[in-house]
């Protein structure tokens, strides 16, 4: 007797065909769903590619925009006056006598100044920060320090004019004219009555103001150096200092000098501290005790005053003159860097 029911091979055999089926079509689904994960991953990274680009090319079209606008706009006064605009010091709105000497000598000086101020004493804190400070002060000694990063510069300017500049006409600058009046070069930098206001005045503000990039900086790549340097060097004997001297600095030497061009890029256009400080003189003297004037600190006081098209001009060349100086300062410094890493390369 035959019977109808199927047996338990095909019944097997059935179910591994219809197993097979199930999983070749659950395979095939995976591989859409990859194929289409992968697809909005490489359409998301082609945007994102693209984004980036953007941003770089919106960043090289703004830089050159600004020095078009610069050189477009000082193009009167660059026909006027020609080389002479940088020569010289005279400037006399009435008659339209400009030259540009003062204003780039006394923002080179006061930047100097700034920097030989704070760079000594920004590793310096950035020294006691990392390896002498304890460790319940160093938070609140950083952040104060960074805090001054973000008070406003006609805070500064102000507190320069009613506090800083009476404080050194009458105990600081006399005791400089007095201690340095009859030696050379000293008696010449140090010359003349003390006035309060003056280059000097101004690079103790700029110092003051980028105090807190060189430190911060500084006190960053110093956490960086690796704890077993250190130790090896205490382990022969080698005191803080000379611990710092021989292991620290050169080790984070690339971060510490990108520290002191970020400073000096700020002291070199900074605006309304340096006005209300340095006295606004147009004229070039040796003495840092002196009145003097600095490229930002002219077109500020200057620049909503200006009639004509030749004033503005003068102006607008000041700016273009002051971006030069900059870049030219981050470009040097850049290759400094640079020389600097492949020697330790």
């Amino acid at each position: 007797m035959l019977s109808i029911e199927p047996s338990r091979r095909e019944l097997n055999g059935a179910g591994d065909v219809s197993d097979i089926a199930l999983e070749q079509q659950a395979s095939q689904s995976v591989i859409v769903e990859r194929t289409r994960v992968l697809a909005r991953i490489a359409l998301i990274d082609r945007v994102f590619y693209q984004v980036t680009r953007a941003a770089a090319v919106v960043v090289l079209i703004i830089l050159g925009g600004v020095i078009v606008s610069l050189v477009h706009g000082s193009w009167p006064a660059m026909q006027a006056y020609g080389f002479s605009f940088l020569t010289s010091q005279a400037w006399n709105p009435v008659t339209e006598n400009f030259g540009a000497a003062a204003a780039i000598y006394g923002t080179l000086v006061t930047s100097i100044i700034a920097m030989v101020i704070a760079v000594p004493v920004g590793l310096g804190v950035a020294t006691f920060l990392t390896e002498l400070c304890p460790h319940a002060l160093r938070r609140p000694i950083g952040v104060a320090i960074e805090l001054l990063a973000g008070i406003p510069s006609i805070i500064y300017g102000i507190w320069g004019l009613f506090v800083l500049a009476p404080f050194l006409q009458s105990h600081v600058q006399p005791a400089l004219i007095s201690a340095f009046g009859d030696i050379p070069f000293f008696s010449t930098l140090f010359a003349g009555p003390p006035y309060g206001i003056g280059m000097l005045t101004a690079g103790f503000i700029l110092a003051i103001m980028v105090l807190p990039f060189i430190a911060s900086i500084s006190r960053d790549v110093f956490e960086t150096v690796p704890p077993v340097l250190k130790e090896a060097a205490w382990g022969i004997g080698a005191t803080t200092w000379e611990v710092m001297r021989y292991v620290v600095v050169p080790y984070t030497r690339v971060g510490v000098i990108g520290g002191m061009m970020l400073g000096l890029g700020r002291a070199l256009g900074e605006t309304m501290a340096v006005t209300f400080v340095i006295g606004n003189a147009h004229k070039i003297s040796g003495s840092l005790l002196a009145p003097g004037t600095t490229i930002s600190a002219t077109i500020a006081n200057e620049f909503t005053e200006a009639v004509g098209d030749l004033y503005t001009s003068a102006l607008i060349e000041l700016g273009l003159i002051l971006f030069v100086i900059t870049f030219f300062v981050l470009a040097m410094a850049r290759y400094m860097l640079m020389r600097i890493e492949q020697k330790s390369a």
